[in-house]
């Protein structure tokens, strides 16, 4: 099945001009650019212009919880301004992660009240994980499943791999348990573990993550783009080429 292909900017942000990026990405074949707050935090009418000349699209975004939760019609605004459908709360603070299962349930309550808010507006709402999600509490319980327990089934979920895998959890189970609501993947890629360079991380395929199991699955989610990204890589656009080429043996181009 063919998908679009977008790249999470957090990737090369240690790597300006954004406008090389966009440059460098289009060359490859990118169809997308998935943006984190500081890309487009400036001026969303001129990120739009820059993905625009670039020949690029956005269909989704990196917000910060606290700032969508408090003030969602802003977030609304940037996501019209810059053409993406999906917003996408990414992470929690250490301060602000529940240490209850009550607490996490309420965190999902607050998503299902911005979801609303914003599909008003044709507009939808994902969660995006990190490991932490997946450890359990002392009763037992996985934040995950607490937070989109209180959020509803109209919440989303943007699931990353390699923090299931660095968080205790088995993609493929994941990935079956959670497909009905994954508007998009995230399909990042984590080296065994105690690995030290570029913080462990690697282009997809180059990882523990067992991509060939989980590919036929992905036909089954709602998700119609994939999203690459690394957090610490040494180099940006071999990155974006050696899992764009990874995703293509796949047969993610059809």
């Amino acid at each position: 099945m063919p998908y679009k292909i977008s790249f999470q900017l957090y990737s090369a942000r240690n790597f300006p001009p954004l406008e090389s990026q966009l440059e460098g990405l289009a060359a490859i074949g990118y169809d997308a650019v998935e943006p984190w707050l500081p890309a487009y935090e400036a001026s969303a009418a001129e990120f739009r212009r820059k993905i625009d000349a670039a020949g690029l699209a956005c269909y989704g975004f990196h917000l910060p919880f606290k700032g969508l939760t408090a003030d969602p019609r802003r977030f609304i605004d940037i996501a019209k301004t810059i053409g993406a459908w999906l917003l996408i709360p990414p992470y929690l603070e250490p301060q602000d992660r529940p240490a209850t299962p009550d607490g996490w349930r309420a965190i999902g309550r607050e998503l299902g009240r911005v979801r609303e808010i914003v599909a008003a507006d044709g507009l939808k709402l994902a969660w995006h994980n990190h490991d932490f999600e997946y450890r359990r509490l002392p009763d037992g319980s996985r934040p995950i499943d607490l937070l989109f327990e209180g959020a509803g089934s109209e919440v989303g979920y943007e699931i990353d791999f390699a923090w299931v895998v660095r968080g205790g959890g088995d993609p493929l189970t994941e990935l079956k348990h959670w497909k009905d609501r994954l508007y998009a993947i995230q399909v990042k890629d984590t080296a065994p573990a105690g690995t030290a360079a570029e913080g462990g991380w690697t282009a997809m395929g180059d990882g523990v993550v067992d991509w060939k199991a989980l590919w036929p699955l992905f036909s089954e989610t709602p998700a119609d783009h994939l999203v690459v990204e690394h957090d610490e890589p040494a180099d940006w656009r071999a990155l974006a080429q050696r899992s764009y080429d990874h995703l293509v043996k796949l047969g993610a181009r059809g």
